[in-house]
């Protein structure tokens, strides 16, 4: 389903409990210098990362600094970001003149700590090529490297790499939990596009072979994902980015379930292989 940009005024765009994706929580927070926004989710781990500009957070007393590092949009410098646990009382502050936070959540229902991720601390991996039209960069924020600091969530940036092509293919879904096959993992997307009046697409297809549906998406376009494959494409001429959150069902570890008509490109795709096992 795709949810049109909107002015959510510091408002849930996904909230606890949603019926299509009840794994995962998504609010956009835009504060301005010495503005404050204070948050807990009960039932829901959360991570904070800010999309432009820096904040300092609290965590149930607990202060991380001069969280993010960005200018004027998300390809200005690398993401940084703050774990805050399940029901934990947040408190954000805007300490550069403007800042626009995503905060990603996760159902879990252990409360575990605090934790802030630096830039040098961001999993890095690249795949793909300009002539299989699927390069990108994935930087993941709450990757495999936190598995044992964090319940059920995971937390990623994914870019385009030159302009133009596919992301998220092969087509691929992860809508059961039918483990070592397949997990059942909830998603949400926020996309933004460079030049900002850049679009795509994103394809939800079905499983049984059935026409599908296909969404317009726009900068600040937001995408959830209940069930279906879902590859996405970037026109000629831009660049795209997506905010990835995932929540899985009974395990943090994603597994992919790749399309049997299509899964063979997965051995033709440089790198692809290790950009599955960064989700495990």
């Amino acid at each position: 389903m795709h949810i049109p940009p909107f002015e959510n005024n510091n408002k849930a765009i996904i909230d606890t409990d949603d019926t299509r994706v009840p794994l995962n929580y998504f609010n956009i927070v835009k504060l301005q210098k010495g503005q404050a926004f204070e948050y807990a989710v009960p039932c829901y781990e959360t991570c904070i990362v800010p999309a432009t500009g820096t904040v300092d957070v609290t965590v149930e007393g607990e202060a991380f600094a001069g969280i993010g590092n960005r200018g004027t949009d998300v390809w200005d410098g690398e993401p940084e970001g703050v774990y805050v646990p399940t029901g934990a009382k947040a408190v954000i502050v805007a300490t550069s003149d403007d800042a626009e936070i995503f905060v990603a959540g996760a159902r879990y229902d252990k409360t575990l700590e605090p934790f802030a991720v630096r830039t040098d601390e961001i999993d890095l991996v690249q795949y793909g090529s300009d002539d299989t039209k699927t390069h990108r960069k994935i930087k993941h924020i709450l990757g495999t490297k936190y598995h044992d600091k964090v319940g059920r969530l995971l937390v990623s940036e994914l870019f385009t790499v030159g302009q133009g092509g596919w992301s998220g293919f092969p087509p691929h879904k992860h809508d059961t939990d039918r483990i070592p096959e397949e997990s059942r993992h909830d998603e949400t997307y926020n996309f933004r596009f460079r030049p900002g009046k850049g679009f795509g697409m994103q394809l939800v297809q079905r499983e049984d072979g059935k026409v599908g549906d296909a969404f317009h998406i726009v900068d600040g376009s937001t995408i959830i994902l209940e069930k279906g494959y879902h590859p996405c494409v970037v026109a000629p001429g831009y660049e795209m980015y997506y905010f990835t959150i995932l929540g899985g069902l009974s395990q943090r570890s994603l597994v992919q379930y790749f399309q049997p008509d299509h899964a063979w490109q997965i051995e033709t795709i440089p790198g692809i292989k290790d950009m599955i096992a960064k989700f495990k």
